[in-house]
């Protein structure tokens, strides 16, 4: 029997040898047989003899290690904790969001909002995450129970959790979350939390980005820059610059100035030489603006601090964008930013929503939610393949598992989990959310002779240009279509 314990840089070895007493024979020196069990047989002086009745030799041994262990990708992302924002009440996004939060917004038609993020932090190694949400957010918790149930956490190394930790009145807060920075602030205690002892850097994201982004080079990038803040950020041209919160950098890529969507005079001001950015001097005469992707990395214990009070007169800071990188900007905080390069969108408005998903069912699509490397992940709903009949015409488009199309034409449409469109429809540059449930054909046969609209789109219905949400009845021979043209307000 052998016991190893681990003590400082060395190793103590407690070796136990126990002289077995079953069929020991002491009458010579070569192996005997008993029955169908080899003895060996071996002299044995009576001191030896009586030691060997007192109970087990034990022998210890101090030994250098062997094995000289490296921090490994995963012990570097067992330090990194994620918090998820879910977002306000989604006015932007409504009525989307009359019953669901922001991240539980469908998308692509088998996905939510909400798994793009989660996603990425699995695929980037990080298995400490929590979502904070306050509207709506009861279809968020469902989702987040049925997909990302981390049970003990084995399958994360023993470590691994996703928590929902929604808006909350205690003793000594007694309003709803104010901002990005307060939401963040009212749970800020799970920061110096013993499960948490661990952590030494914070990724702050949001759950209504649509890009797959491997967090871990993002935080690599902050710890060997050794930032206290570290912003992810895109170069934009001046028509989208607007909508964002932009900054100015030094050449060494330290943000000395930071502003939330200028406007006007001050948003000329906040041009800069993207070039730093390792842009061509072409890119950056196009793209003179950098603009924060809204996702953050901190040193855990400068976010402690500045979530403590406002430095500047005792006003708790509530935002992140509007208020604490400003003031880290300007006051001698290091604050540094990453680039990021690849296809990133903001799905905050009906418009943007609306085109972004329509642009997953072209063939060029700028996104693919399947990467072999790093999938997005969503709920497992166990449905049957996706049924069309004959004399189906469709072109670009994305029908989900669980669906039934007949004998219709569709082009430039995404068609959601269980949809049901009968024969002779016309769909068009548009959305269909899906359905929950279905309805079995004898059920259908009971709402139709009850004068009620099955689950679905009836039969020669015409769809362009909308956005369907989800367990919609609509009946047959309806039009809907925006003819006069009225603007989708972004």
């Amino acid at each position: 029997m052998n016991v190893v314990a681990r003590g400082q840089g060395q190793m103590a070895r407690v070796e136990s040898r126990v002289v077995p007493s079953f069929g020991t024979a002491l009458c010579g020196s070569a192996p005997s047989v008993c029955g169908k069990r080899k003895v060996a047989v071996q002299r044995r002086n009576p001191a030896a003899a009586m030691r060997s009745r007192r109970g087990p030799q034990v022998k210890a041994v101090l030994e250098r290690p062997t094995i000289q262990y490296t921090e490994t990708s995963r012990a570097k992302s067992s330090s990194v904790l994620a918090i998820i924002l879910g977002g306000g009440a989604g006015t932007r996004l409504y009525p989307l969001t009359k019953q669901r939060a922001k991240p539980a917004v469908p998308i692509g038609g088998a996905y939510r909002l909400i798994d793009v993020p989660m996603s990425n932090c699995i695929n980037s190694g990080i298995s400490k995450i929590y979502i904070l949400t306050q509207f709506n957010s009861t279809s968020l918790n469902r989702h987040l129970a049925r997909t990302y149930n981390m049970g003990s956490g084995v399958r994360f190394g023993g470590e691994g959790f996703v928590e929902v930790l929604a808006a909350t009145q205690t003793p000594t807060e007694k309003e709803w979350f104010q901002g990005t920075a307060d939401a963040v602030r009212q749970y800020a205690w799970l920061l110096t939390d013993t499960k948490n002892r661990s952590i030494e850097d914070v990724v702050i994201l949001s759950g209504d980005h649509l890009y797959r982004m491997d967090y871990m080079k993002f935080v690599d990038e902050h710890r060997q820059s050794n930032a206290d803040i570290t912003i992810g950020c895109l170069a934009y041209d001046e028509e989208r610059a607007t909508d964002f919160g932009l900054m100015k950098i030094d050449d060494d890529r330290r943000v000395v100035s930071f502003s939330e969507k200028p406007k006007g005079e001050a948003l000329q001001k906040m041009k800069v030489d993207t070039t730093v950015l390792g842009l061509t001097p072409e890119e950056a005469q196009e793209k003179p603006f950098i603009a924060s992707m809204g996702i953050y990395v901190f040193k855990k214990g400068v976010l402690a601090d500045m979530l403590k009070e406002d430095k500047t007169g005792g006003k708790k800071f509530m935002d992140f964008g509007g208020e604490i990188l400003p003031f880290a900007a300007a006051n001698n905080i290091k604050v540094k930013a990453y680039l990021f390069d690849g296809y990133w969108e903001d799905i905050g408005t009906i418009k943007s929503f609306f085109e972004e998903n329509l642009k997953l069912a072209q063939g060029n699509a700028p996104f693919e939610f399947y990467d072999p490397a790093s999938p997005i992940y969503t709920s497992p709903r166990f449905l049957p393949p996706a049924k069309i009949e004959d004399g189906c015409s469709i072109e670009e488009a994305i029908i989900s598992h669980g669906c039934t199309v007949k004998r219709s034409r569709m082009s430039n449409a995404v068609v959601g989990l269980r949809s049901n469109i009968e024969a002779g429809c016309h769909i068009e540059s548009t959305m269909i959310i899906g359905a929950d449930y279905y309805e079995s054909e004898e059920q259908r046969k009971k709402v139709k002779a009850s004068g009620g609209i099955p689950l679905g789109i009836g039969a020669d219905t015409r769809i362009k240009n909308a956005i369907i949400d989800k367990n919609a009845r609509i009946g047959s021979n309806v039009v809907i279509e925006n003819k006069s043209g009225v603007a989708v307000r972004g």
